[in-house]
């Protein structure tokens, strides 16, 4: 009776082990290590940085840690000044050696969370940064993932790993989910700005995963469940996703009726409630709202329930490249009385939105496919996208140029498609030199120009 007696309260030493990294956390003492230093990372890193943390990004790829190291930023969007300060300063380094995991606070996931060919999620980088991490988690370490994923993938997939090491989530290690919220190229919502939502299963992951936003972002929504959490992100992808399906449905009726749907979403904009502007395009691209709807979808099918206004939204949206190129190749015909076999073709803008060098599912990849499929030559101009990337999807357009920006050059190409509404592109220079453009962005009518040559799709 007195050797039970007699032994440490174990319930109180985990409770002050909780309270000691939870100081640390609201202290901004805790080491904080981000895994991957992307689009979603990058930033992270840098709000963390700001807020006072010593960080540490990991990251596979040598070139980026490299850079990184070297204060050279390697996003459009973030300038290599903001980026040589803090490593100046002695509070942001890279690195790709995982084991330095061991002596973090707090590690954040922001690894890809792609489709594969048969639209099924790929948990593959999330998988395998776990394993990783698993090698190396210790005691009173705080997990995070942001990356986008199914409900259930932090308490499903993400703690099974971790616990590999022998250690219990809520009472070893802590772990809980938050959704990325990252808009690249908006001035106006970096990540301080955004509120976050954060979601755990144990209520000491909770208030730890709070206590450490707190620091970073201006105001954090705790949510009772990483699941919640997780679906949180999906309803916010899925509702735009939904929306710009329904936008680009209304163009193709409302061309047909001889209506313009940006005027009538222009007037529509003007009713002070009950409606949200939506803008129709050449396709979806992007990390988020082409893949994200399908993760709802894959794990809906488990509970054998059908989304069908998901999956028809996607239809939608999957096919607005086919109806641009048939809009093409319409009003090319009846300019020209030719088809579209050896027509020379500039696509304005690779990126899969303005003002980024972000080509993730940009729907340019796939224009550009359709039209030589159908025999023309095509060429781009992006101001931030010189050299197309090797992607998985379209390996044949990687190592492509951008041509320069010159009227010889203009005027050599039979139509201009402009698929990305870059801000720093000529779109009057454009229409007096190219014969015919097709604007998918209602770019050149926003900058003034309502040329005849100009034909909306």
């Amino acid at each position: 009776m007195l050797d039970v007696l007699n032994q440490p309260n174990s319930g109180s030493a985990e409770i002050g082990r909780i309270d000691h990294l939870h100081t640390l956390l609201s202290t901004r003492q805790a080491r904080v290590g981000v895994v991957g230093m992307g689009y979603v990372g990058m930033p992270l890193a840098l709000a963390a940085w700001t807020a006072g943390f010593e960080v540490l990004g990991f990251d596979v790829d040598d070139e980026k840690v490299r850079k990184l190291n070297s204060g050279v930023s390697y996003l459009v969007h973030i300038t290599s000044e903001t980026v040589a300060a803090a490593v100046s300063a002695g509070r942001l380094a890279a690195t790709t050696d995982f084991a330095q995991s061991a002596s973090m606070d707090v590690i954040v996931i922001c690894v890809p969370t792609p489709l594969t060919a048969n639209r099924e999620p790929d948990l593959t980088f999330v998988e395998r940064t776990c394993e990783s991490l698993a090698a190396h988690v210790r005691q009173d370490q705080l997990i995070i993932l942001e990356s986008t994923t199914w409900p259930g993938t932090t308490a499903e997939v993400v703690r099974a790993i971790l616990e590999r090491s022998g250690l219990s989530c809520g009472t070893d290690f802590f772990l809980g989910f938050s959704p990325e919220r990252e808009d690249p190229g908006n001035c106006n919502f970096g990540t301080q700005r955004i509120p976050k939502v954060v979601g755990a299963d144990d209520p000491a992951s909770r208030r730890l995963l709070k206590a450490f936003y707190d620091q970073v972002v201006d105001v954090t929504i705790p949510v009772s469940s990483s699941r919640t959490a997780e679906a949180v992100k999906l309803t916010e992808n899925i509702f735009r996703a939904v929306n710009i399906a329904l936008m680009n449905e209304l163009k193709v009726v409302y061309d047909a009726l001889g209506i313009d749907v940006w005027e009538v979403i222009s007037a529509a904009s003007t009713k002070p409630f009950g409606y949200m502007p939506f803008y129709p395009g050449p396709g979806l691209g992007g990390h988020c709202i082409p893949i994200d709807p399908f993760y709802l979808t894959w794990k809906a099918r488990e509970h054998e329930i059908s989304t069908r206004f998901i999956e028809l939204a996607g239809e939608i949206n999957t096919a607005m490249p086919h109806y641009v190129v048939e809009k093409l190749a319409e009003a090319f015909d009846r300019r020209t009385g030719r088809g579209l076999r050896d027509a020379r073709i500039l696509l304005v803008g690779m990126s899969y939105k303005k003002n980024v060098d972000d080509i993730r599912e940009s729907a340019s990849l796939k224009l550009m496919r359709i039209l030589e499929g159908r025999g023309a030559q095509t060429h781009y101009f992006d101001p931030y996208i010189p050299v197309i990337p090797r992607t998985r999807e379209y390996p044949e357009l990687g190592d492509r140029k951008s041509v320069k920006w010159t009227r010889s050059i203009l005027s050599s190409f039979d139509v201009a498609l402009v698929a990305t509404d870059h801000d720093n592109v000529d779109y009057i220079e454009l229409c007096q030199n190219v014969p015919l453009v097709i604007d998918t962005r209602n770019a050149c009518e926003r900058k003034g120009v309502t040329a005849v040559n100009v034909v909306k799709a």
